[in-house]
């Protein structure tokens, strides 16, 4: 179950915002194994749509990028190859994505990254008035503006959400 009073220690992606004077609020949870923003969304009691996942991708080059979206959407590849002008993107392997962003699968940040990659962002999370997004550690999300996404981050808006 979600604790309020457990404090989580700074994470590479806390002190970016912090670095950047970005305002967020903490949200520490118990982690599952392969439980996903669903789990995360159930323990903290949000609505799983504004809990906005971090997958890195790649490429047909192996050139990693960040893809984020809808907790309770996918990402349909085809569309984001598409938008973002590559013949194909697929996810990258677990070791591959650790490596590029720093962080453990399950707990990867967009912001903090060990690697600068180029970042898409689905549309319609812009739209949401706030979002909950992994801070760099497994069990914790930050809740923040999704203008943050793109002001800071440089996030480029995409449309390749699928639902389940």
């Amino acid at each position: 179950m979600a604790r309020k009073d457990r404090h989580v220690s700074e994470t590479p992606a806390t002190a970016w915002l912090k670095a950047r004077g970005v305002v967020f609020t903490e949200h520490p949870y118990d982690y599952v194994e392969h439980g996903g923003t669903a789990e995360s969304a159930r323990q903290l009691g949000l609505d799983e749509h504004a809990v906005v996942k971090t997958l890195v991708m790649q490429d047909e080059r192996g050139e990693p990028l960040l893809v984020l979206m809808h907790g309770d959407r996918l990402v349909s590849t085809k569309n984001l190859a598409r938008a973002i002008g590559a013949r194909s993107v697929e996810p990258c392997k677990p070791e591959a994505a650790q490596r590029a962003s720093g962080y453990l699968i399950g707990g990867t940040s967009p912001f903090g990254t060990r690697k600068d990659m180029p970042v898409y962002v689905e549309e319609t999370v812009l739209g949401l008035p706030r979002i909950c997004i992994n801070g760099g550690r497994r069990g914790f999300l930050v809740g923040l503006e999704p203008r943050v996404l793109v002001e800071l981050l440089g996030a480029r808006p995409v449309h390749c959400a699928l639902k389940p």
